[in-house]
């Protein structure tokens, strides 16, 4: 396989199992190798809150990919990063942003892929004394999804993380309702990739994303990495012709000479549905 990251060796910054989800895509995709950085990358944030993440989270990333480049000694680096919440328009809608970057120091190149990503687990409870959580915890696909244990009151101490059993998840509730004034235990997903399949799975298809972007060659520079940069809005309602918010079309362009073009959408969508229109649907 030719390619400018052919043989190549790039540092990936986890200590969550990622490379089971990447290695592969980047080995058929670029030929070639991850070489698994298994730092603390706790410091910069935690899912579970215990440490707040200061920086957003393509600072975040970019930081993690840089840890692990300077400890192993290389110029390409590889991390992600995700946030977990309501969907901004739908909040009873859980939703995860999924992020990618890569780093090529010598190119002076980084890019960033990113997804909203519907298909996830995240989710919590309050478990008030005598309430069992079995509903929630088919919901969550535990035991195949770990979740996250703790008193209610966070001051009350104690957090019990990765557990994929229902005896790990007993005894833990247990210490939890011991320790909290009110008997109350709180219960979140575990969003950590290794012990989430659903995460994992997100992580392997932005990397294939990432892979693609990778594949491709700047038409103005040559220099790897054209894709898509951004989107325009306007995609006229097929009733009556007003631009909606939907994505007319597509910016594509290079981190590295800046070119940019814009392009039809992909998926060819001429038009847009009257209901998606603010004056056929205001």
């Amino acid at each position: 396989m030719q390619g400018p990251y052919s043989g190549a060796l790039i540092a990936l910054t986890t200590r969550h199992g990622k490379e089971l989800a990447l290695s592969r895509v980047f080995a058929a995709g670029l030929g070639a190798r991850l070489q698994l950085c298994d730092h603390d990358t706790d410091q910069l944030g935690t899912f579970s809150g215990e440490i707040p993440r200061l920086a957003d989270a393509a600072a975040t990333c970019r930081a993690k990919a840089l840890l692990g480049m300077e400890a192993a000694g290389l110029s390409l680096g590889l991390a992600s990063e995700a946030s977990f919440g309501p969907h901004p328009a739908m909040p009873m809608l859980p939703v995860g942003q999924e992020l990618l970057l890569f780093l090529d120091q010598e190119r002076d190149l980084c890019l960033i892929e990113q997804r909203l990503e519907w298909r996830t687990n995240y989710s919590h409870l309050l478990l008030e004394p005598g309430v069992l959580p079995d509903a929630w915890l088919r919901q969550v696909r535990f035991p195949s999804h770990a979740v996250i244990a703790r008193p209610s009151l966070p001051q009350a101490g104690g957090m019990f993380k990765g557990l994929s059993n229902h005896v790990a998840l007993a005894e833990a509730m247990e210490c939890c309702r011991l320790a909290d004034p009110d008997g109350c235990v709180w219960l979140e997903t575990d969003m950590r990739a290794h012990c989430n399949p659903t995460r994992m799975r997100s992580i392997r298809r932005l990397g294939v994303v990432l892979v693609r972007r990778l594949q491709t060659p700047c038409p103005e520079c040559g220099s790897p990495g054209w894709g898509l940069i951004d989107t325009q809005a306007g995609l006229p309602c097929s009733e009556c012709g007003t631009p909606t918010e939907l994505t007319l079309s597509e910016i594509w362009g290079c981190e590295t000479c800046g070119a940019r073009r814009s392009q039809p959408r992909r998926d060819g969508r001429l038009s847009a549905e009257p209901g998606q229109c603010p004056w056929c649907n205001p």
